[in-house]
């Protein structure tokens, strides 16, 4: 546990940016009340100003951001200052993953998702920070100083996007790319009191390692402030390509009249109890439903233990691959020996057990049927976005014992998972707080390509109960 002074920190103030959303920045500099330049100054010193307390920020890349904010950009969010995660190819920058097994080079070129990223016309200040790989659910490291949560900097961003959840949460952007792989977008969003929509599989551009993965577990998206600014972002995506294969979406502008019937879960698959203060913010939210006319029911797990054990063998797989395929996959001066113990550890759990690979992916395809078949009776699914709220840093350091660490991580994010494997969409909303007035994401699940009901939902809770502000 981290034994250092604890303290809040925002980076708010009287600037270009102030405490506009992204499309409140996007509306001022199209009316020509700020510049894109203007706004990416404000989130520089923004940036400066709070960054060496938490830590967020991989790779700055401050003059080529205002460079670029001169040019002319279109997109929704033109002139929105922003970051991309470090696992994730922005030209002319580094792609570490949080490792330092990885030598930093500059990429060559964009990855496929970040041309429909910068299709909306952010400008881009640099790359967060992330945990080795995405593997944790903290952005922590055995060696390296941690990211650190700005509403309490004793405590865990989440991860594996926590530098994108700690800028945007603490005010430096109001936007920042995220990905999700087994909770990365919806996690740090839980810890850091943001709206974390992981899209249906194939709803934007993947990542560009999800086409040699026997089952594609990662989806890209955005950690946001406001639930506009995530609806705005996802029309935006499907203005650059639409989505194949799936219900189509535009921009969802508000809650609807339509009125849902919505399963409740509240402890996860693991057999152990959601903790006190998350099982009441669960209740609580699905009181207000009740409240505001949706019918509630208890509904039963789709899967069973069975699917955690494949996922965690699945997780494990990925470390193997990562530890003993680096120089092929990664990079040709890829050092095994520099990775983290947690990572090494995944690797020798999934070696312990390699006969069961086949078994594991064939268990993971299968969870999307049963994932969607639990939608034939209801519209969504509410549960806790995480067993317990977030924990201080230390709780899931990478230095802690393998074997403690992953048993405690996997109790935590217990409820994200199923949507990697099977597909479908999800958001997490920051609707309760702890008893350490630390936020507590709500997790809302539905079929597949039915962003619009997460989203019309999100907008109707944002209203009946407006999220906690860091600098209010």
């Amino acid at each position: 546990m981290t034994t250092e002074k604890s303290i809040r920190v925002h980076a708010f103030g009287d600037d270009a940016l102030g405490d506009l959303d992204t499309v409140g920045v996007a509306a001022a500099v199209a009316a020509g009340t700020i510049s894109a330049r203007e706004a990416a100054e404000a989130a520089i010193a923004r940036a400066e100003r709070v960054n060496p307390e938490l830590n967020a920020i991989q790779h700055p890349d401050f003059e080529r951001g205002l460079a670029s904010s001169e040019q002319p950009s279109e997109g929704v969010f033109a002139g929105v200052p922003t970051f991309v995660k470090d696992n994730t190819d922005f030209a002319g920058l580094p792609s570490d993953q949080g490792s330092l097994a990885v030598k930093s080079r500059p990429a060559a070129a964009h990855a496929p998702f970040t041309d429909q990223f910068l299709s909306a016309g952010f400008t881009v200040l640099g790359k967060s920070t992330m945990p080795e790989f995405g593997f944790n659910a903290t952005t922590e490291y055995a060696t390296l100083p941690p990211t650190r949560n700005p509403w309490n900097t004793g405590y865990s961003a989440g991860a594996s996007s926590g530098g994108a959840a700690a800028l945007v949460a603490s005010g430096v952007v109001p936007i920042a790319h995220a990905n999700d792989g087994g909770g990365s977008i919806r996690i740090p969003a839980a810890a850091c009191g943001l709206v974390g929509l992981k899209p249906t599989r194939g709803r934007v551009v993947p990542a560009a390692e999800a086409a040699k993965l026997p089952v594609d577990i990662i989806s890209n998206g955005v950690v946001t402030r406001t639930v506009r600014d995530t609806a705005h972002f996802m029309a935006a995506t499907q203005a650059y390509r639409p989505a194949m294969g799936l219900k189509p979406l535009g921009l969802v502008e508000g809650p609807s009249d339509r009125r849902l019937r919505v399963g409740l879960i509240v402890d996860s698959i693991t057999g152990k109890p959601t903790d006190e203060d998350t099982r009441k913010a669960v209740l609580a939210s699905a009181d207000l439903l009740g409240s505001l006319g949706h019918d509630v029911v208890e509904v039963p797990l789709p899967v069973g233990k069975a699917f955690m054990e494949d996922f965690k063998h699945y997780w494990g797989m990925l470390a193997f691959s990562t530890q003993h395929f680096g120089r092929r996959v990664i990079s040709p001066d890829f050092d095994k020996t520099l990775t983290d113990p947690f990572t090494r550890g995944l690797a020798r759990r999934f070696v312990r057990q390699a006969w069961r690979t086949p078994t594991a992916i064939r268990g993971l395809k299968r969870s999307e049927q049963r994932y969607r078949a639990a939608f034939a009776d209801v519209d969504v699914v509410l549960s806790p976005t995480l067993a317990y709220a977030t924990p201080e840093l230390g709780y899931l350091s990478p230095a802690v014992d393998f074997e403690v660490m992953f048993e405690r991580l996997v109790h935590y994010a217990a409820f994200t998972p199923l949507n990697n494997a099977s597909g479908g969409p999800a958001i997490s909303l920051p609707l309760g707080r702890s008893s350490a007035d630390m936020p507590i994401g709500v997790h809302f699940s539905a079929d597949h390509g039915d962003e619009q009901t997460l989203l019309e939902l999100a907008y109707e809770l944002e209203a009946a109960q407006p999220f906690a502000e860091i600098h209010r």
